[in-house]
């Protein structure tokens, strides 16, 4: 299945793509793709419902996020080899956690703001993990068993406030608006191989980043074994597992988001994302 989010944001109704690509509200069925929507039991009531017989929306709606009420943003720095190298930044010996504020979290097709005082906004393509099921104590064996699905996010990150300000990476990582989801929460059914899906990422039609998921440092399942030491994963938790290369802080001379570019990033079987740049005023 292909869940997703619609509506203005802050009133978003669940949603379904049928066989078709048209987007089924799901509104009477669920209240929202969240919590234990996302959990093996809510995922198989989801998939006895008869999508066909559901309210077809129409025209071309505004795509929220599409996870619901998100518990946590978990994000994973240097995780592909090739990014790593083209940073300068050794290969960690464990996943690098950060947070991403829960507020930077918007819809895969809204506009990216830069805030003030903001001069090396960069671009992250990333797969995003959604957690299913309680976790705790997951071993590599297992941890595909607490997973609903996968996503896009786009890491959208400002480098000065992330390296150059006294503190921690989530100072640059979230800014409003720096956390693009979606567009659909693919079930894991339909993912052949996790680590193996292509990703791409343009700029006012430029290709900077190319990736695939086989070069992550840290599979998902090590992702998910690694955190679910030191905390629990809850349904809705999203995990969003690093970048390839090609971003602007790698480039020489470094390249940065500025008003008026636009977006566009994409991961196999996950759809499209695409984001304008405005400034905060």
């Amino acid at each position: 299945m292909k869940l997703l989010r619609f509506g203005e944001a802050g009133q978003e109704k669940p949603g379904v793509l049928d066989s078709e690509g048209r987007i089924r509200d799901l509104s009477s069925v669920v209240p929202d793709i969240s919590g234990d929507v996302l959990t093996d039991d809510g995922l198989a009531a989801l998939g006895n419902v008869d999508i066909s017989a559901l309210p077809i929306v129409d025209g071309d709606p505004r795509l929220g996020p599409c996870v619901g009420q998100i518990g946590k943003m978990m994000c994973i720095g240097l995780n592909y080899a090739d990014h790593a190298a083209e940073t300068g930044a050794a290969i960690p010996d464990h996943p690098i956690l950060f947070m991403k504020a829960n507020s930077a979290i918007v819809g895969p097709n809204d506009d990216v703001v830069l805030p003030r005082g903001s001069v090396k906004s960069d671009w992250e393509v990333e797969l995003g993990v959604v957690i299913g099921n309680r976790c705790k104590y997951a071993s590599v064996e297992n941890a595909m068993d607490y997973v609903a699905g996968f996503c896009i996010v786009n890491d959208v990150s400002e480098r000065s406030f992330q390296t150059e300000l006294t503190g921690q990476w989530t100072k640059g990582k979230s800014p409003d608006t720096f956390g693009p989801t979606g567009p659909w929460l693919v079930t894991k059914d339909e993912i052949a191989d996790v680590q193996a899906l292509d990703m791409y990422l343009d700029v006012n039609g430029t290709r900077m980043q190319t990736g695939n998921t086989a070069t992550m440092i840290f599979t998902v399942a090590q992702i998910i074994e690694h955190l679910s030491q030191m905390f629990t994963l809850h349904p809705g938790d999203v995990i969003s597992t690093g970048t390839p290369p090609g971003v602007g802080m790698g480039m020489s001379p470094q390249v940065f988001l500025k008003p008026g570019d636009e977006m566009e990033l994409g991961i196999e079987g996950l759809g499209v994302q695409r984001q304008k740049v405005g400034q905060d005023a």
